[in-house]
């Protein structure tokens, strides 16, 4: 099959594209940089608000899976342009694909508590108004070689902390198997349904995913719950450091005290389309690799 892809040259992306490359796809993936050339990989130039390279991108395309959206943004309407607007876009390129998947954010469940949240149900909504044979996936915390938006998290449980929000759950999956699911998605006539999906346990504390990546760096840490103000002031700080970059905002910081971002195991896929074979510490650990291996870690 040939598979359109937005967001190739991110981390979720770049591991669909390496997984859909192996087992005999050919891609074509959006990228607004030049790119290197990839056997199997023909890159587009442009980006979602780019109509004519949207068209090149699903041109003689089997299917398309959008994974490119915003997670960090300075207001709402970096969240629109990225995730509304950037949604509208594809789904209008669109039109003629025979099978549409959409990665969204476990966030959209929540509206009310971010913007990052609102917007990812608005793109949901476009989605599930539109004539596209579309899945929706609904991923929890992702994880894995390549991440960069967890790395924080594993230089302070080197030397032994976890600053945590207030106490909560979290699912998690790892890249490798929400890759392999999308991939399932984007190769079959799977419902028009929305999936969330995770580890296959009952979900993690916040306590105990920091134990488990202190043991995928091989250190006992010390977890300590910070207090909402306390998390919103780090995160003004954050930013004045590091601007754009900053990896913990007030959007996030909002979600983040949310108490409970357990999956509803009622959504996940039917265990004869897809389970996850990734346990988190394997999957900590390999992330863990992949830093000491880049010099990051």
């Amino acid at each position: 099959m040939t598979l359109a892809i937005t967001g190739g040259t991110g981390f979720v992306g770049g591991a669909l594209i390496r997984q859909a490359v192996e087992a005999g796809h050919a891609v074509r993936a959006l990228a607004r940089r030049p790119q290197p050339d990839r056997p199997g990989v023909t890159w587009i130039a442009g980006a979602l608000d780019d109509a004519g390279a949207l068209a090149q991108l699903v041109e003689g395309a089997d299917a398309l899976v959008h994974v490119a959206g915003v997670v960090n943004a300075l207001d709402r309407a970096g969240f629109v342009a990225g995730n509304v607007e950037g949604t509208r876009a594809v789904l209008a390129a669109a039109s003629g694909i025979r099978r549409f998947v959409h990665v969204s954010s476990l966030a959209a469940r929540e509206p009310g508590l971010s913007n990052y949240g609102w917007s990812k149900a608005e793109a949901e909504r476009l989605v599930e108004a539109s004539a596209l044979p579309w899945t929706i996936v609904r991923p929890p915390g992702i994880f894995g070689p390549g991440d960069l938006d967890q790395l924080d998290l594993f230089k302070l449980a080197k030397r032994g902390l976890a600053f945590l929000p207030p106490p909560g759950l979290v699912s998690l999956i790892a890249v490798d198997d929400l890759a392999r699911l999308l991939l399932v998605l984007a190769t079959t006539d799977a419902p028009r349904t929305i999936y969330e999906v995770d580890d296959g346990t009952e979900g993690w504390t916040h306590e105990g995913y920091a134990r488990a990546i202190g043991a995928a760096v091989g250190q006992r840490v010390l977890p300590m719950h910070l207090p909402r103000a306390l998390l919103s002031l780090i995160a003004w700080g954050d930013r004045r450091v590091r601007g754009d970059a900053a990896r913990l905002t007030a959007d996030r910081v909002a979600y983040l005290c949310h108490p409970d971002w357990r999956i509803d195991p009622t959504k996940r896929p039917p265990a004869a389309l897809w389970q996850p074979l990734i346990p988190t510490p394997e999957g900590l650990a390999a992330a863990a690799r992949w830093y000491r291996a880049g010099g990051l870690l």
